[in-house]
This record gives C-alpha cells, sequence and structure tokens, in this order.
C-alpha cells in the first residue's frame, strides 16, 4: 500500500507512532439546567486526559463557569467561562453549545454565573474529576449553598477557555430557510451552518442590498450540493464584533434569497434594520448572485476535513480531502507530494533550484541536518494536527485555527523538499526518520514543542543561508523564502501561547551543532536514526542544558533563571544568549551546588531566547561551539512594551 492514496491529505493520519501524543478521547454531554432544573446533569463526571465535555442550554439563561474549591460561585482566574446562553425552546436545547477539552485530571469545579434566583447558591454547580475524599462534590456544593451573594461572572462576558458554538441548520426539512435565522451572539462565538439537500449557499451581504454579496469581504460558502441529510458538509463563520451580520442563500433556482431564506446575527430587534425588514427587502431584490471564488470568509469542510478555496462557487467533490483515508506515520524524506496537499500548502517544491554542478561537503552536512529537524517537526505538525481534527483536542480552537495548522503541516511537507531534492540530486545521504518521545500531554504542550521546533528551524536556516552564502549560492533563494514562511508560523502559534507575534525585531542565529543538540536530548530516542545518514556526517550532541524561571504575563520580564547541567562540568561557567542575526551576549554562572547555578538574564532581549553554556565568554555565534559545553535550552524572557 502507498503512503499516499488518491484524494487523500496527508494530514488526516491516524494515532503516529510517536510517543508522547494524547490518544483520541470520549466526548461527554452535559445538560445545563433541563427540565427547568436549576441543575447540572451529570453533577460529576471522571474525565481523562484529551476527553471531550459538551455543554447543552435549556431554558431560561445560564452560563458555565469555572471557579476554585474554596469560592465557589465566583470565577477563577484564568479559568473558562461560557457566556450566558439565553432560551426560550422548552423541547429542545439550545443551538449553542460550549465545549472544554481535559487539559489533565486535576478536579475542575463548575457552576452557573446567573443571579437572578442565585442558581450557584441554589446548588447548580458540577464538577470534572472530583476526588472521593477531601475535597469532594458534595463538599463543594455544601460550600455553594452558603457562598456570597450575587454570583460574579467575568467582567468582559465574553467566552474564554473553550469553544461557544450556535448550529444552524441550512434548508431544515427541505425548507428555504435558516434554522435559527435570527441569532445572538458573543464576541469570539462560532458559527456553524450545517448543509442539507439539495444545494444551498451562505453568503453575506449588507443590510441595504440583501441576495447580493459584500463589494469587499465578508463571507461565502459558495454552493454546496448534498443528496443526504445530515450531510457532512459545514461552514463555519467567527463573530468578530457586534455589528450585525446579514447573510442569505444564493441559489436562483426557485429564487432562495427573495423568497425568504436569509438571516442575520445580533440584528436590533427594533427600528429600520430588523430582520423581518431584511426580509422584505430581500422579497423585491434583483437576482441573487454569489462572489466567483469560495469558500471566503470562513471553513468549509466536508466530514471534518479543510476544504480549500477554489476560483469556482460550488463544491468540487473531486477537490474534498477524504477524512477516512489515512497514513500510519510522516511519509520519508523523497515521497511525492499529492496534489491535495500541495494545494492545502499553497504549491509544490520550486520547479527549478537552479542547481550548481556540484555541492560543497559543508551545504551537504547542514541540507541533512535541515532534514532531519523537518521530520521532526512533521511527526509533531502532523499528529497535532489530527488531534485538533478528530481526535482528543477537536473542540479547543475554531476550524479557523486548526485550519491554519493544518496548511503549516502541509507547508513544513513542502520545505522538507528544498534539502532532501537538493540531497538527492546530488546523490548525498538524506536523513530518514527516527524514532520520537515528545513532552506532549495535552494541547498546550503540543504548541510549546511546536513552536520550540519552528524556532530551531528558523535558527538553523540563518546558519546555513550564512555559511554557504559564498560556496552554495543557488540554495539561498529557497532557503530564506523558506525563512520567511517559518517565520508567519512561529508569529501564528505565538498568538496562540497570548504573545505578540513578533516580539523581537531579526531572528535568533543558532548553530547547526546546537540544533542538533537540542533535538537529540529533547525529542529522539536514541540510536533509532536509520543508516550513515542517522549520524549526520559526525555529530555529537552535547550534554543537555536546563533554564527555568518563574512564569511572567504581559511585559513582566525574566531577569534571572536557575541553571542546570550534568555535574561532571566545572571550572568558571557562562550563558551564552544568543540574540537576533548573530549576536551573543554572556552572562556569568553563579554556582549554587554540582550541576546547579544561576545566571542573569541581559535587559535588551525580548521574545523567546536561547542560551547555550560555555567555559569562556566573549566569542562570536560562528566561535561559540569552541567553547560550549551543554545547550542549548529556550526561556521566554517577554514580550516588548508597546504603546497604547
Amino acid at each position: 500500500m502507498s503512503l499516499f492514496s488518491s484524494a487523500v491529505l496527508v494530514l488526516a493520519v491516524a494515532v503516529s507512532s510517536a510517543v508522547g501524543f494524547t490518544p483520541f478521547g470520549q466526548t461527554f454531554q452535559v445538560e445545563v439546567g433541563a427540565n427547568g432544573n436549576l441543575t447540572f446533569n451529570p453533577e460529576t463526571i471522571t474525565a481523562n486526559v484529551g476527553d471531550t465535555v459538551i455543554y447543552n442550554f435549556h431554558p431560561k439563561n445560564h452560563s458555565v463557569t469555572q471557579s476554585s474549591f474554596g469560592d465557589p460561585c465566583h470565577p477563577l482566574a484564568g479559568g473558562f467561562f461560557s457566556g450566558f446562553v439565553p432560551t426560550d425552546n422548552l423541547t429542545a436545547a439550545s443551538p449553542t453549545t460550549f465545549a472544554i477539552t481535559i487539559k489533565d485530571t486535576k478536579p475542575i469545579w463548575v457552576y452557573c454565573a446567573q443571579t437572578k434566583g442565585d442558581h450557584c447558591q441554589a446548588g447548580m454547580v458540577h464538577a470534572i474529576n472530583a476526588p472521593p475524599t477531601g475535597n469532594t462534590f458534595d463538599a463543594y456544593k455544601a460550600k455553594a449553598l452558603t457562598a456570597s451573594k450575587p454570583s460574579s461572572s467575568p467582567p468582559d462576558g465574553l467566552p474564554v477557555g473553550g469553544l461557544r458554538k450556535t448550529s444552524v441548520i441550512v434548508g431544515v426539512n427541505g425548507l428555504l430557510q435558516y434554522s435559527p435565522n435570527n441569532i445572538t451572539s458573543l464576541v469570539g462565538e462560532v458559527i456553524e451552518f450545517n448543509f442539507n439537500p439539495a444545494n444551498h449557499s451562505v453568503v453575506q451581504s449588507n443590510f441595504g442590498d440583501p441576495c447580493h454579496p459584500l463589494s469587499t469581504g465578508g463571507f461565502s460558502s459558495g454552493f454546496v450540493p448534498t443528496a443526504v441529510s445530515p450531510s457532512g458538509a459545514t461552514f463555519q463563520v467567527v463573530v468578530n464584533d457586534t455589528k450585525p451580520i446579514w447573510f442569505y442563500c444564493a441559489q436562483t433556482t426557485k429564487t432562495h434569497c427573495q423568497a425568504g431564506m436569509v438571516g442575520s446575527i445580533n440584528a436590533l430587534t427594533s427600528g429600520p434594520n430588523t430582520l423581518e425588514a431584511f426580509i422584505g427587502l430581500a422579497a423585491k431584490a434583483s437576482d441573487s448572485t454569489i462572489p466567483p471564488a469560495a469558500p471566503l470568509g470562513g471553513i468549509l469542510t466536508v466530514n471534518g476535513t479543510v476544504v480549500a478555496t477554489d476560483n469556482g462557487d460550488v463544491l468540487d467533490s473531486s477537490k474534498v480531502i477524504s477524512a477516512n483515508s489515512s497514513i500510519s506515520t510522516v511519509p520519508p524524506p523523497g515521497t511525492s507530494i499529492p496534489p491535495d496537499v500541495a494545494n492545502l500548502a499553497g504549491g509544490y517544491q520550486p520547479s527549478s533550484y537552479n542547481w550548481a554542478n556540484n555541492i560543497s561537503d559543508q551545504a551537504t552536512k547542514l541540507l541533512q541536518v535541515e532534514c532531519f529537524l523537518d521530520n521532526i517537526l512533521l511527526e509533531v505538525l502532523v499528529n497535532g494536527h489530527n488531534n485538533l481534527t478528530s481526535g482528543g483536542w477537536s473542540h479547543v480552537y475554531p476550524d479557523s485555527i486548526t485550519g491554519t495548522i493544518g496548511g503549516m503541516t502541509a507547508q513544513a511537507l513542502v520545505h522538507r523538499s528544498t534539502s532532501s531534492d537538493s540531497l538527492s540530486h546530488y546523490n548525498k545521504p538524506v536523513a530518514g526518520l527516527c524514532s520520537y518521545n515528545f513532552p506532549i500531554t495535552n494541547v498546550d504542550d503540543f504548541v510549546h514543542v511546536a513552536l520550540t521546533l519552528i524556532l530551531l528551524e528558523i535558527g538553523l536556516l540563518l546558519d546555513i543561508v550564512a555559511t554557504v552564502v559564498l560556496s552554495d549560492p543557488w540554495l539561498i533563494v529557497p532557503l530564506a523564502s523558506t525563512l520567511g514562511s517559518k517565520s508567519r508560523m512561529a508569529g501564528m502559534v505565538n498568538m496562540m501561547q497570548d504573545h505578540i507575534a513578533a516580539a523581537a525585531p531579526r531572528e535568533a542565529w543558532i548553530p547547526a551543532p546546537l540544533v542538533y543538540s537540542y533535538a537529540m536530548n529533547h525529542y529522539v530516542v536514541p540510536k533509532s536514526c536509520p543508516g550513515s545518514a542517522g549520524d549526520l556526517g559526525g555529530y555529537t550532541a552535547l550534554p543537555p542544558l536546563t533554564l527555568t524561571n518563574p512564569p511572567v504575563t504581559g511585559t513582566q520580564r525574566v531577569t534571572s533563571v536557575t541553571v542546570s547541567f550534568d555535574t561532571s562540568i566545572k571550572g568558571s561557567l557562562f550563558i551564552a544568549w544568543l540574540g537576533a542575526w548573530g549576536s551573543v551576549e554572556y552572562t556569568p554562572v553563579v554556582s549554587t551546588a554540582a550541576g546547579q547555578g544561576t545566571a542573569s538574564v541581559p535587559a535588551d532581549l525580548s521574545g523567546h531566547v536561547w542560551g547555550v553554556l560555555t567555559s569562556a565568554q566573549g566569542g562570536s555565534v560562528g566561535e561559540l561551539m569552541k567553547v560550549a559545553v551543554a545547550g542549548p535550552d529556550m526561556v521566554w524572557v517577554t514580550n516588548p512594551e508597546r504603546e497604547g
């Protein structure tokens, strides 16, 4: 069986053999206020890491708010909050749900923050993984009954820490309507349109010109032909502000828009610009139109798989990547990239690298390290994306974020072709796949490891470019263009960690031996890399280095770190801090015990910073390996201060 099947996305993988990723989780459904009762049902859940809990809301107006055990009825700093979900439907739950993914097995304490009727103090509380003794659920509930009034919620009232989603049925029961068609939404909420037969669309317009798309911006699903219900086809948009949003179906057969197949998000309930007024305008509108490309402004998926934007307004099923087919591992270097993956990446590798007649030994060695690191990054991204699309993390991020990570994964596969294609062209050994052990138990770990590897890639690319600029100039263009893409990836993942996209004006240059050392010490199973290329031309990993510091937020700054290293390393020691584009600053290590010490962090560094333990100070980055004795390791220093 080939590694790739036709119309199969490399990213839709089964659980990888790499150690560290959480297996697919169980989904729990919790009813909030069902049958008019002030209860969560079930009141308690025992969940594992990677499990998902979905909260379904019943009348009249409830919330899901995380607290501490000791202070029920009041929000936990950094905890999750659904926002309030008003609903008057007495026979069914609200179309709005709130989902969280379990990141660890610590107890989670939850309450409804509705103050009308003091829901929390009336016993409307809930727990996940409550212990059987000590701080039990019954003890938490007893505390809630006597908690201070009124209950409180996060001050902005917006959902946080989970996925708030409203589901809209498109063409419900064969009718030309959206259900619901008048949605009240919070900022950050995802609106998911679920398509039914036969051929509908969701297109944004303005109030005054229904049945026609916005002249600029806006969203469009394109036409989504379906034959069964449910079809598995969905279109998601994220509500970014509280301004009214107007949408319609552009199907001209039976003039769907003019027949009333329109809807609104956060429309006014009175005055001239209500949903009823919009329906009236649509009835008199000219023939419906739709943008020429789709999807736009949202994420279209079929059976959980993202559909890329195409120059056409009708979903082409031949371009839908099967979510049922999969590969078990990252493909070996040199495997052809299928069209679907190239489409998701935004293109293939270059048609011509303008290869020279030969390649230098230095360039060969560096490209082998690059391929070695690409293999590791792909293993992390492929497994992470799989968990985000159909595994235990599937409700952590909106589809827009998950789709972006999918695009990053496809691009990483294309990037690897630069080194593997070039090494193969010159008949040089290509670094094969090793076995890996990743320190990943939850989605936050995944984001941290992915960012670490991307920053290592950036530092290594700078090292290669600086080293081969004279001996192998043909390499500069493909590597520099890859460097730009990797920097955008780093910015994206930085923001996922609540950091600014670019905390430093330039990237850090990391010598290849240090990149190899970090990867071998943190991710690669010893002696698992295949063949002579697995040795990467004789690189030897330095002993590991650990730099730790208290966590900081915002513009708080790390001023010093605790340094841990092998006790056999003695003498005067320093931390070499790798700054932007080859700058190096040294601070002495003050010994506190064998293999332990402290070191200050230079005040002019921002963002993620790499440190290396050295036996001397004063050398440039090019001379660093002469004095390096352990490392490197990475620490987050600070967000730089920004005006207003």
